[in-house]
């Protein structure tokens, strides 16, 4: 039987167990807290940054952003995240009043089933037939736009075509080349162009890794075409479209791939010397090209749709530099014309019509810096040290030799190409 005193005795330890519990939990609690403001603390620095705002500031604001990416993965299925991204503020008009807003709303367009009668296209490879059945489908909706980033004076836009499911690449050049940045004064801004993931069965997913990209980086252009080698040109005609309709005061244009190396100091020294041009467009010009006729050729071109021996001069696609006053001005040209498979050929038949030859420099280097891929000299950093547009880089490889030309390089001398 117990007594009292035991009964003392046992109420005293469970009393001590319950006060050391306390006490443990306590001080659980308060090393949480103190360890959860570093993580914060150290996240609002990278939203910062990315955002290029100085650490601290609209600290307001930054706490819904962070709020508002905890729960984007939580979005209720009654509540989709919206199609199109649009700034509340009204861009500026311009001179010639063409409208303000993008103003395609639907992409209802149907084949043109009369041309399934004509005996040349019935020898035309699939591909093609499904080309020229579409090929009178000019515009489609935007699924994301970001007209903000032409707000006031942008001397240089760098535009950057990619695909849906090349978040590396965009990464990488997001922190070397493509980063925005104010050089001497001049404000310089990054767009990535894309259409509609490619992958049928994994397109919603891709989908959603997009939109929550561009809901961190807010630098994706997005349109409702299918992301495919022909729609490449679809790709050019709605930037020009784009461009004219909100970047009124856009100096210049870099356009280029999402696996090429950039030197934006170089593009500056160039400018300086030559940036009072009139019609300015500079890149890898090719002359005198003629159309590839082999079919197992990724650039293969039937008679049927181009009977001409030699295509206009153009530039290749991996990067390329215009004034913007010619860029607004290539939208209304590339209206006239029926699309191409071609992008590059295509800009080339536009400059053609407004009978502007492209300049063609050797710091444009869009087919790497020699033939020989395996040359050594492809990977040689001084040679970089001097290129404006080299193509083309893994993300590793780019940000290898972005880190490589911006140490501390010594070169036994620098070529005079600029």
């Amino acid at each position: 039987m117990v007594n009292n005193r035991d009964r003392w005795r046992v109420y005293k330890r469970v009393s001590v167990m319950f006060f050391l519990a306390g006490v443990a939990l306590t001080v659980f609690q308060i090393g949480s807290i103190n360890m959860g403001a570093p993580f914060e603390l150290e996240w609002q620095t990278r939203m910062d940054a990315s955002e290029r705002v100085e650490p601290g500031a609209a600290l307001g604001d930054k706490t819904d952003l962070y709020l508002g990416i905890k729960s984007f993965w939580k979005a209720s299925k009654r509540q989709p995240v919206p199609k199109a991204r649009v700034t509340t503020q009204e861009p500026r008009i311009t001179e010639d009043n063409s409208p303000r807003t993008w103003d395609v709303t639907s992409s209802n367009c149907s084949a043109n089933l009369n041309l399934s009668s004509q005996d040349w296209y019935r020898g035309l490879e699939d591909n093609f037939k499904q080309f020229m059945l579409y090929r009178h489908c000019r515009y489609f909706p935007m699924l994301l736009n970001h007209p903000e980033k032409c707000t006031g004076d942008v001397y240089l836009l760098m535009v950057i075509k990619s695909v849906a499911t090349q978040h590396d690449r965009r990464e990488v050049i997001r922190k070397t080349w493509g980063k925005e940045q104010v050089v001497d004064g001049k404000r310089i801004k990054t767009l990535f162009l894309i259409g509609k993931p490619s992958n049928v069965a994994e397109r919603a997913n891709h989908q959603k890794l997009v939109e929550y990209e561009d809901y961190i980086y807010r630098d994706i252009l997005q349109w409702d075409f299918l992301d495919s080698f022909f729609n490449l040109t679809l790709k050019e005609t709605h930037f020009l479209k784009w461009f004219h309709t909100y970047c009124p005061s856009v100096r210049y244009v870099f356009k280029g791939d999402d696996d090429v190396f950039v030197s934006v100091e170089n593009i500056f020294e160039f400018l300086e010397s030559n940036g009072n041009a009139k019609n300015l467009f500079v890149g890898d010009v090719i002359f005198k090209a003629k159309p590839i006729r082999k079919k197992e050729n990724k650039y293969y071109i039937p008679l049927a749709l181009y009977d001409k021996a030699h295509y206009p001069p153009y530039a290749g696609g991996g990067g390329f530099l215009m004034d913007g006053n010619l860029a607004r001005r290539l939208h209304w040209v590339a209206d006239t014309l029926e699309l191409y498979p071609i992008d590059d050929v295509f800009l080339g038949m536009c400059l053609e019509v407004l009978q502007v030859t492209p300049i063609k420099h050797n710091a444009f280097k869009t087919f790497g810096l020699v033939k020989n891929k395996s040359s050594k000299l492809n990977r040689e950093p001084c040679f970089f040290k001097s290129m404006i547009v080299v193509h083309k880089l893994l993300p590793s490889d780019l940000m290898h030799m972005w880190n490589l030309v911006n140490s501390d390089l010594v070169c036994s001398q620098k070529v005079e190409i600029l």
